[in-house]
């Protein structure tokens, strides 16, 4: 389970989309392989979102990589900035990317880029989309960093995995105490047999 990219992309209704934040894993690359990669994962993340209605969660699916996407626009977001383009008033609404490999799981991938966009729109004004040179979110390396353990993420998970862990233990302990009343039984049969009749 690896995450290799997070971005955060503001993609407009007409025109490019525009990353405003990414953070990339590229450890499980080689050295000469990481600038073709980056491109390739800037230019996906980039896609996905340009692809993805306002409201909307979707996984899509290349080469081996998975590119979740959670766009949470939408008139009844307050984080949208609205401003006249070409006549039309457009609002503006970042959406959130993960890349991950194909073992990430899905419920903590999504609960992750809540989180992101959570924490980038308390952040980050939205006056500073205009100039992405000028934003500044240092916290999208903690987040990079942190949910490459899909369990720091989804509570969910967290809690199946203390169950699993806790089961393990019970089921041992059953199986010790089973075994000891098979031997004592055993045991209490055999003196039953060697003792003398009382009589």
């Amino acid at each position: 389970m690896k995450i290799y990219s997070i971005s955060v992309v503001l993609a407009p209704s007409s025109g490019a989309s525009v990353v405003l934040a990414n953070a990339t894993d590229m450890s499980s690359f080689s050295f000469y392989q990481r600038g073709s990669i980056a491109e390739f994962l800037t230019f996906f993340s980039k896609t996905v979102a340009e692809r993805t209605q306002p409201g909307q969660r979707q996984s899509v699916e290349e080469q081996n990589n998975i590119a979740h996407v959670y766009n949470r626009g939408g008139p009844e977001q307050l984080a949208g900035e609205s401003s006249l383009c070409c006549g039309v008033w457009e609002l503006k609404f970042p959406l959130a990317v993960v890349i991950t490999d194909k073992e990430y799981p899905v419920r903590p991938a999504f609960s992750l880029l809540s989180k992101l966009l959570d924490e980038f729109t308390a952040k980050v004004p939205t006056s500073s989309f205009d100039n992405p040179s000028t934003i500044s979110f240092p916290e999208i390396q903690t987040f990079i960093q942190k949910y490459q353990d899909p369990r720091q993420a989804d509570t969910i998970m967290r809690v199946q995995q203390e169950l699993d862990e806790t089961k393990i233990v019970l089921v041992r302990q059953v199986q010790l105490l089973a075994v000891r009343c098979i031997c004592n039984t055993h045991d209490t049969a055999q003196d039953d047999r060697i003792s003398p009749a009382k009589g």
